[in-house]
C-alpha cells in the first residue's frame, strides 16, 4: 500500500474500501474489519472499538483517509486503525487516483475514437458507429475490458478499443485494398456488448458477470446490438451483415468463443489484431512483475510459456495511442 511514513512509526494516507464487515470481538466489542486498496495492492485492517457516532460509517467503495500502525498477523501485514474519516473534495483524491486505470483520461480516449469516426466517408457506418458510442458513452468512461484477464482496469475497454483502432490504422496504411471504414468501425463495435455482460462497480473493476453476460456472451449480445441499431436508423442489410459478423467471428475460433469464424479480410485482420493487443498487454503485465534476467511463472493464455525479461526496455513507458 501506498501509504506515507510518518516519524512516530505510524503511517498515513488514503485507500479505498473494498469490503467491510462490522464484527465483535471475544471481549464483545464491535469491531470494524476492512480490506483496503489503492493501485499498489491490498492490506487488511481493523478499527477496534468501533462507534459509528466516533468513527462513522462507511462501506464498499467509499475513499477514507486512514492514520495507524502496520503489524504482523499470520505473517501478513495488517493495518491497526487509529483515525479515518470519508475523503472530502479538499483532498484532490478521485478513484484514478487509487485503482489501476488506463494511462489516458477516458474522455480523451472516447473523444478520439468519435474524431475518428466521424472521418469515416461511409455514411451508414458512420451513423451506426456514432449512434452507439453516443447512447453508450456514460459506461464507456469507466468501463473494463475485462473481468480478470486483459485490460481489466478502468477505462480499459476504451484502452483496449482505441488500441486495435490504432493498430487498424496502420495496416489500412500498408494494405491500401483493405476496407478501412469497416475495419476500423469493427474494431470500435467488436467489445460494445462488454457493457452489458460484466457488472461493473463505481470504481470501473467488474465485480462478476451478469446474467445475459453469463448465458449469451458478448459476441452474440454484440452482434444482436448492431443488428438492432442497424434497423433502427435505417442502415443496409449488407453493411449490417458484414459489422455484425466481425463482432461475432472476432474470437477467431469455436472455441475461443467466436460464433463464426471470421470470413473476409476485415473481419480476419480484426481478430488477429485482437489477439496481439490482448497478449502483448499480458506479456507486459507478467514480465513487469519480475526482475531483469528473470522468468515470468508460466502463462496459461499462452499454453504455459514462461517469458523472460531481458531489462532491455522500460516496461513503464505508456501506449502510444494520442
Amino acid at each position: 500500500m501506498n501509504f506515507t511514513s510518518l516519524d512516530d512509526g505510524r503511517v498515513d494516507g488514503f485507500a479505498l474500501v473494498k469490503s467491510v464487515e462490522k464484527k465483535t470481538s471475544a471481549k464483545g466489542d464491535s469491531y470494524l474489519d476492512f480490506t483496503l486498496g489503492d493501485k499498489t495492492g491490498e492490506i487488511n485492517a481493523k478499527l477496534w472499538r468501533y462507534s459509528p457516532a466516533e468513527h462513522g460509517e462507511y462501506k464498499a467503495n467509499d475513499i477514507v483517509k486512514i492514520r495507524g500502525t502496520i503489524t504482523q498477523f499470520n505473517s501478513a501485514d495488517q493495518l491497526r486503525i487509529e483515525r479515518i474519516r470519508t475523503a472530502v473534495p479538499g483532498d484532490n483524491i478521485t478513484i484514478e487516483d487509487l485503482v489501476k486505470s488506463a494511462s489516458y483520461s477516458s474522455e480523451e480516449m472516447y473523444g478520439e475514437l468519435i474524431s475518428i469516426a466521424e472521418s469515416f466517408k461511409d455514411e451508414e457506418i458512420k451513423t451506426l458507429v456514432l449512434a452507439i458510442f453516443e447512447d453508450k458513452k456514460e459506461q464507456l468512461l469507466y468501463w473494463p475490458a475485462a473481468y480478470r484477464l486483459h485490460h481489466a482496469i478502468r477505462g480499459g475497454l476504451l484502452l483496449h478499443t482505441l488500441s486495435i483502432v490504432k493498430l487498424c490504422q496502420g495496416v489500412c496504411d500498408i494494405y491500401p485494398f483493405v476496407d478501412r471504414d469497416l475495419l476500423i468501425a469493427g474494431a470500435m463495435l467488436h467489445d460494445i456488448a462488454k457493457i452489458d455482460e460484466f457488472t461493473v462497480e463505481d470504481t470501473g473493476m467488474a465485480s462478476g458477470y451478469s446474467f445475459r453476460g453469463n448465458l449469451l456472451g458478448h459476441l452474440a449480445m454484440g452482434g444482436a446490438k448492431v443488428e438492432e441499431y442497424a434497423k433502427k436508423l435505417g442502415i443496409s442489410e449488407k453493411t449490417s451483415t458484414l459489422l455484425a459478423h466481425m463482432v461475432l467471428s472476432h474470437h477467431g475460433l469455436p472455441e475461443y468463443g467466436a460464433a463464426v469464424r471470421p470470413m473476409f479480410i476485415e473481419a480476419v485482420i480484426l481478430s488477429e489484431l485482437d489477439m496481439i493487443d490482448a497478449r502483448v498487454y499480458g506479456m507486459r503485465e507478467a514480465v513487469m512483475g519480475v526482475e531483469a534476467d528473470g522468468f515470468t511463472q508460466p502463462i496459461r493464455s499462452m499454453d504455459g510459456v514462461k517469458l523472460f525479461n531481458h531489462g532491455r526496455t522500460d516496461l513503464n513507458i505508456d501506449t502510444k495511442l494520442i
